[in-house]
């Protein structure tokens, strides 16, 4: 395949030779422009090809990534990607549906179950919790209900509803609105909430009345009474409603994922009681098969699946029944061997897609493309062996070597040293990130890149050319232990864990070990509990829309707690959905940047504020975009095109804010800078120098300051969020809690992250990383493995201790991985 004149991104006019069914890997550092080569030029010029192929109304209704900026590309077969975006997360995604195996398993409930007797024959549909027909009538096919108690939403009973008492309700004006109400209606608002009449409490909490009063605002009770009698004009009418009604409202309609979050809280859930949490009706959960009814057999582990299914005996089955369910179930079968192999063994059909993890969503979509048997493809594939264990890498390589050997080309966008050895060509992109990149410095044979200069991969794939690094020396000393005990959260039961505090922690173990749930849920949720600390996101970061309130760690801190002043998350969800949400907005350098433009004389002289200068405020933007800097123009069938404002060229303000300049620059210029150019010109202001340099020093050089937040991939919006962090002065000792800080990241960039996270620990603070990368496990103080297995078979602690000693840990499936010369 022959690509000419590529200009995606930073692509510069790039011209190179990929071999067809091959397993080729394009490498390079973060940010180099390997992706726009492979994805953004290759893929998207294939599925350009095929949408012209289909009827023009059709090419409506398909949402089209455009049209790619090369001159041309010879021999380019179709073409299929497999990316890490799992798109808008949805509670009824799971894995059944994503892998196709649901749809099977109805036909094969509907034709070949056993029914009661005199209960006709259900369709497909029938089994479905997606479906009006199926759907189970109380939950609406979600398995969960919820409701809310007095309880949950008057925590502290002692006090009175004055001083909040009823915290389900909302906070500011809309809340003292409410209980402006309840003194017009004559309820003491100043007696503590449990020496109220049990009447009066039941009406304020779970009353569907909605009487309209009139308020007095800022009146005492005993004025609000006197102004009632006299008559008095009110301030206005105010419209009661319950403490409940105001939660499962909000709880339903709110397009906030904040406010969804918050209200959340008081919300109680538990498994749906007409449906025992299965999510159908009874008709059809009244159907068997092999002794399970189809709710039973979707909770199950896929691998637990697959053993049932081989050891079935269809006896007792009339002749139709029984050709259909041995037809159905050996696809069944076939599906599930993928599956399988891919180490996916542990996740279960009912299991939503949203509570997997991106690697994980990669590989089901891999398995399910394996089944697929196309011949003569392009897959595409976005970091393969991202979240993947090592032990669980070999799987993936055969998984590869099988869609190639079925006649299909395999590229991959790849940081792993161990799969870009193992394939048969690379293609090295850069050599540095930004506008520093976008070329290809070399595309053949592994083995001859070992001979290119200026090749950040190479220096790490060939690492007797590179000269030896220090090394790390002997692992920090703890400064105390934090010790948890009785942790119960999804496969962890009753688990006891101590994490040493004032060193780098490496926690371990193969996919679906238990490892996140022991992170980033049960620590962090223990911690931030001690702490009276709101560890949830902001609104922008959210993704959970569609999620539901989640179930609580069960567990204890039994020492260590008061050592530690502050807990940091650091996770890979997106700091923004939109692309007015960018990298100076995220970090807060924008604030700092605008008040310099509102200082300047020019602005003074106009009376322009900081406000004139962001191109979200009506005053400053250009009103064509709306700040946006570009247009959409809908091409109907064809792929919308965006193109420069006609107004402001896509500069995103109007001509009166462009004209205040700060040495010699203009706001949109500004934002139009890369981080490395910017801590340049603002070298002397500390306020942004020093965001800049960390931003620099993590990798980030080449980001320019307005870009997009739908650009960043997920390991830079990470190390966003971690310079975010970084740029706060300490309070204190701080529990920094990374999961897979390493994703997405080149070899060269991991080096830089680790300088950074060491430099916390240098500094006093805790580092604990869930983490596949073994350089970075080889590095850590102390190692926490997790297994044996997954899911049910997992969940334990394996091994604990230094580097050196999990390395002998004869029962972790880590030990024979961890490389102790990367010390």
């Amino acid at each position: 395949m022959q690509v000419r004149g590529a200009r995606e991104h930073n692509l510069k006019n790039v011209d190179v030779d990929i071999p067809r069914d091959a397993l080729v890997a394009f490498t390079g550092v973060s940010g180099s422009g390997k992706s726009s080569l492979a994805f953004g030029t290759i893929y998207a010029e294939a599925q350009r090809r095929y949408f012209e192929s289909v009827a023009p109304y059709a090419r409506r209704l398909i949402d089209q990534v455009g049209v790619p900026a090369v001159d041309a590309i010879h021999g380019l077969p179709p073409a299929v990607a497999l990316q890490q975006q799992r798109g808008t997360p949805n509670a009824r995604s799971s894995v059944g549906s994503v892998t196709g195996l649901s749809s099977l398993l109805r036909m094969l409930y509907s034709r070949a179950g056993a029914y009661p007797a005199k209960q006709p024959m259900l369709y497909a549909e029938d089994f479905s919790p997606n479906t009006p027909q199926g759907a189970c009538p109380h939950c609406h096919g979600l398995g969960r209900v919820y409701e809310v108690t007095e309880a949950s939403m008057v925590p502290d009973t002692s006090l009175t509803i004055r001083e909040r008492a009823v915290a389900a309700w909302p906070p500011a004006w809309h809340g003292q609105n409410l209980r402006d109400i309840l003194v017009t209606l004559g309820i003491d608002v100043d007696k503590p909430w449990r020496d109220l009449p049990r009447k009066t409490r039941d009406w304020i909490l779970f009353t569907d009345e909605q009487p309209t009063v009139p308020v007095y605002a800022g009146f005492t009770p005993a004025e609000t009474r006197d102004a009632l009698r006299r008559k008095m004009e009110p301030s206005y009418q105010g419209t009661f409603s319950s403490a409940r009604r105001y939660v499962m409202h909000t709880f339903a309609t709110t397009q906030s994922a904040l406010m969804k979050r918050r209200v959340s809280r008081y919300m109680i859930g538990g498994a749906c009681p007409v449906c025992d949490g299965k999510r159908l009706k009874r008709e059809a959960l009244s159907v068997t098969f092999d002794g399970l009814d189809i709710g039973t057999l979707s909770q199950l582990p896929l691998a637990d699946v697959a053993q049932r299914l081989q050891q079935v005996r269809h006896t007792g089955l009339s002749q139709e029944k029984k050709i259909a369910a041995e037809r159905i179930v050996a696809d069944v079968l076939m599906r599930l061997g993928p599956l399988l192999t891919l180490g996916l063994g542990h996740l279960s059909l009912d299991r939503a897609t949203p509570s997997v993890s991106p690697g994980e969503l990669q590989r089901l979509r891999l398995a399910t493309q394996i089944c697929s048997n196309l011949f003569g493809v392009i897959y595409v594939l976005d970091e393969p062996s991202a979240g993947l264990h090592p032990a669980d890498g070999e799987a993936l390589m055969t998984a590869l070597r099988q869609l190639q050997a079925a006649g299909n080309s395999v590229y991959v966008v790849e940081h792993d040293l161990t799969l870009m050895r193992q394939a048969d060509w690379l293609v090295d992109v850069g050599p540095e990130a930004g506008e520093r990149g976008g070329r290809v410095l070399y595309s053949g044979p592994v083995e001859g890149l070992a001979g290119v200069q200026g090749s950040k991969t190479a220096a790490h794939l060939f690492p007797s050319k590179d000269p030896r690094r220090p090394s790390r020396g002997d692992p920090r000393e703890p400064q105390d232990w934090l010790r948890l005990e009785g942790v119960t959260q999804n496969n962890l039961q009753d688990l006891s864990a101590a994490f040493p505090l004032g060193v780098f922690t490496a926690v371990t173990g193969i996919s679906g070990s238990g490892k996140s749930s022991l992170i980033s849920r049960a620590l962090v949720d223990l911690v931030s509990e001690h702490l009276g600390q709101d560890t949830s996101a902001p609104a922008e970061e959210n993704d959970e829309l569609d999620g539901e309130p989640v179930a609580p760690t069960g567990g204890r801190i039994a020492a260590g707690a008061s050592h530690i002043r502050r807990l940091v998350q650091v996770d890979q969800k997106p700091i923004g959905r939109t692309p007015r949400s960018n990298l100076a907005t995220y970090t807060g350098l924008f604030d700092h940047v605008r008040k310099l433009f509102a200082a300047t004389p020019a602005a003074r002289a106009r009376k322009y504020d900081a406000g004139r200068f962001s191109f979200n405020v009506a005053k400053g933007r250009c009103e064509t975009c709306e700040g946006e800097g570009f247009v959409s123009v809908e091409l109907l069938f064809m792929p919308s095109v965006f193109a420069p404002c006609p107004t402001c060229h896509g500069a995103r303000y109007n001509e009166a804010t462009l004209k205040v300049r700060y040495r010699e620059r203009s706001i949109a210029e500004v934002l139009g800078m890369t981080v490395e150019a910017a801590l340049d010109f603002f070298a002397d202001e500390p306020s942004l120098a020093r965001p800049l340099g960390l931003l620099q020093g993590i990798g980030l050089g080449y980001l320019r300051l307005g870009q997009p937040a739908t650009e960043l991939s997920g390991g830079e919006a990470q190390r966003i969020k971690l310079v975010t962090e970084l740029q706060r002065s300490s309070r204190g000792h701080t529990l920094y809690v990374l999961d897979e800080p390493t994703t997405g990241l080149h070899p060269s960039d991991v080096d830089k992250l680790m300088v950074q996270l060491n430099d916390l620990v240098d500094a006093g603070h805790t580092v604990v990383v869930v983490e596949h990368d073994m350089r970075v496990v080889a590095q850590a103080d102390w190692v926490i493995d997790l297994g044996p297995g997954a899911g049910q078979a997992g969940g334990q602690i394996v091994a604990a201790g230094t580097p050196q000693e999990v390395a002998l840990a004869k029962a972790s499936r880590t030990a024979p991985y961890i490389d102790l010369s990367q010390r």
